[in-house]
């Protein structure tokens, strides 16, 4: 078979997925966090579970982007270079930060995140150099590559300021939760996952491939059925939690 049709049907396989998994999760949530429970089977620390899944992505990514030069410039090379930013900071930075890193995470959990991570750097990387338009430096004046820049770095910000504003709930050692307070946990209960959202769509906007529309689709898929369990539990473990606040999206969900 040839690559580009195991490219396209994996591609398309891959938004049915991500609606199935939609659906699954609005059901039973990921048993990690707040949400972790027995019966998944063996666990390791948090800390560990996060670096190895998530440092899965910026490895692949690059040995696939890498795997063949045809369309390697400027531009799909910095395309790399925000996606290592983001993944370095999420595999390196992140599991050293958070104040439950000693929690117990399913192998499984931590399974299934290194087949998705697989299979989605393999579509993102390939879309940008194998099976791309050409992304010449005239790209970067179309209107789909600023708008969608801006929304990336937004959303990154967004992203890792509400992380920075969860971890101020806890003291050193302290496993209790709190309500979230500041930035725009005044209008959802996981900024965190609004922003890493935004993100995710503006990648797909400024690289405009079905790719990263995918990407960004399935970003969606997972983090909407969590914040929305998180809204609930929030508001089922505190009396006084703000009733107006919604759980993803500012003033509509």
């Amino acid at each position: 078979m040839h690559e580009y049709t195991f490219y396209r049907a994996l591609l398309v396989s891959w938004f049915f997925v991500a609606a199935v998994t939609f659906i699954v999760l609005l059901f039973i949530p990921a048993p990690y966090g707040r949400h972790s429970r027995s019966g998944w089977g063996p666990s390791i620390q948090t800390r560990f579970g996060w670096m190895i899944m998530e440092a899965i992505s910026p490895l692949f990514f690059t040995l696939f982007f890498f795997l063949d030069n045809k369309g390697i410039s400027p531009v799909t090379f910095f395309f790399l270079c925000l996606w290592l930013m983001h993944y370095i900071q999420r595999s390196f930075l992140y599991p050293f930060l958070i104040k439950n890193g000693k929690k117990p995470m399913a192998l499984s959990v931590v399974g299934m995140a290194i087949v998705f991570n697989v299979v989605n750097t393999y579509l993102n990387g390939r879309a940008l150099t194998l099976f791309s338009h050409s992304y010449a430096l005239s790209w970067t004046r179309d209107p789909r590559f600023i708008i969608g820049l801006l929304l990336f770095f937004g959303g990154f910000f967004i992203n890792i300021h509400s992380d920075a504003l969860l971890r101020r709930l806890r003291i050193t050692g302290s496993e209790t939760y709190k309500v979230p307070v500041g930035g725009l946990f005044t209008f959802v209960s996981s900024a965190n996952y609004f922003g890493e959202i935004i993100e995710w769509y503006g990648w797909a906007c400024l690289a405009w491939s079905l790719a990263g529309l995918s990407f960004a689709v399935w970003t969606t898929a997972n983090l909407v059925p969590r914040a929305l369990a998180h809204h609930n539990w929030y508001r089922k473990t505190f009396a006084d939690y703000p009733k107006r606040r919604k759980a993803i999206v500012p003033f509509l969900l």
